[in-house]
């Protein structure tokens, strides 16, 4: 399957478990240097959009 990640582009989805459990891991990422917190805003914006949608297709296939 493929889920339209941030920025626009396609990314192809083989193991729907571990890439929930992938993003869910580097939302939650932070450099311990300060000087990427704008880059970890950013990163975390994007892991975020793709954990919700991830999830969303979980339920989706969860409830049919």
């Amino acid at each position: 399957m493929q889920v339209t990640d941030l920025n626009g582009c396609p990314i192809e989805v083989t193991n729907l478990r571990e890439a929930i459990k992938m993003a869910r891991q580097y939302k939650e990422y932070r450099h311990e240097d300060k000087s990427f917190s704008e880059f970890d805003k950013r990163q975390k914006a994007y892991w975020t959009d793709m954990y919700e949608k991830l999830t969303a297709i979980k339920k989706r296939l969860d409830d049919n």
